[in-house]
């Protein structure tokens, strides 16, 4: 496989959308299986002002990477999970379940064709998005008959502007952003429109993002608005367990297996009290587009906790070299998350 590069100025990447050469789409009736598809240029989409994505939300999507690592492959990351995540959002959001083949070879097909848009070693990475959305027009609230399936691609740098550096977060207690027994659990669009509001709101004072608490009492916490959270203290590091309220991120389990595994860090998956948290030794956040980001302040009304000395902790430090050299190939992958697209036949 050619990996000759794009004329791309790789170390000015930030994390917009950069057009590349294709994308795959393909589309599927509501009593159908999702079969075929193919490759068609990248370009807008045209759609019914009536579509049931538009008018009630009816869509899911997934956010993966794929990586040129020291040993000149590229790779994807942990991209069964993914799938596995896309099986249950779909059916949750009553849109024809995408299996798990189907959906890994869109993926690869789409990352093959673009090739030349995954930053070089060391300069980035092949941000993928796979989406789907009703498309047949509704007017009254159902699951409409029609729906589309896109898988497009952008190499992205940093997520922060100017590089990763602590975060100042405010705990929101006014809104929440999933409740129990809803949609917080699958990766469906709305749950993050839910989110703009609180943290526009949030920038405007200063803040990176906002940290959610629990919708029954307020006492638990959640997570971001687009990341999962830990908490490390007396030794022991902590993550807000499952609740359904919560997403099952990838990044978020890589991590709990480092800490365990590589590192022999106590795990605990766990409830996570406020009060547990703004006296914890180190707080980081984990997701795909962040993978790791350091917590250096947070706010509580009018508390404010400082984390860590204004710097990464040496926990979350260690767990991101090592998820960083793992997905590079600068160290061996004991758990078998890599999926070699290209296996470069020198090695």
């Amino acid at each position: 496989m050619n990996l000759k590069k794009e004329n791309i100025k790789w170390e000015e990447l930030g994390f917009n959308p950069i057009e590349t050469r294709s994308m795959f789409m393909a589309k599927c009736s509501v009593d159908e299986k999702w079969k075929g598809g193919s490759l068609v240029p990248y370009g807008n989409i045209e759609l019914s002002p009536a579509a049931g994505v538009l008018n009630y939300g009816q869509g899911v999507f997934e956010g993966t990477k794929a990586y040129h690592t020291i040993k000149d492959n590229i790779v994807l990351f942990r991209i069964q999970r993914n799938a596995k995540r896309m099986e249950w959002s779909t059916q949750r959001m009553c849109i024809p379940k995408i299996d798990s083949d189907f959906f890994i070879d869109a993926v690869i097909q789409t990352v093959k064709d673009n090739i030349g848009y995954v930053p070089p070693y060391g300069k980035g990475s092949m941000y993928i998005r796979p989406i789907v959305w009703g498309t047949a027009p509704a007017l009254g609230v159902r699951a409409v008959s029609e729906y589309t399936f896109v898988v497009f691609v952008s190499p992205v740098g940093s997520y922060f502007k100017g590089g990763i550096k602590p975060l100042c977060l405010k705990v929101e207690t006014n809104f929440h952003r999933a409740a129990p027994r809803g949609i917080g659990n699958a990766k469906a669009i709305g749950n993050y429109s839910a989110s703009l509001y609180p943290l526009t709101m949030a920038k405007k004072k200063g803040f990176d993002e906002v940290i959610y608490l629990d919708a029954v009492n307020g006492e638990r916490v959640e997570e971001l608005g687009s990341a999962n959270l830990f908490i490390y203290k007396d030794g022991v590091l902590k993550t807000p367990k499952l609740s359904g309220s919560i997403l099952d991120g990838v990044t978020r389990d890589s991590v709990c297996k480092i800490a365990r595994d590589i590192l022999g860090v106590k795990v605990l998956e766990t409830d996570v009290y406020l009060d547990e948290m703004l006296e914890a030794d180190e707080v980081f956040c984990t997701g795909t587009a962040v993978t790791i980001a350091p917590v250096g302040k947070i706010k509580y009304q009018n508390r404010v906790c400082e984390f860590s000395s204004g710097s990464i902790g040496p926990i979350a430090k260690k767990c991101k070299e090592a998820l960083t050299s793992i997905r590079r190939q600068e160290i061996k992958d004991p758990f078998g998350w890599l999926h070699i697209i290209n296996k470069n036949k020198k090695i």
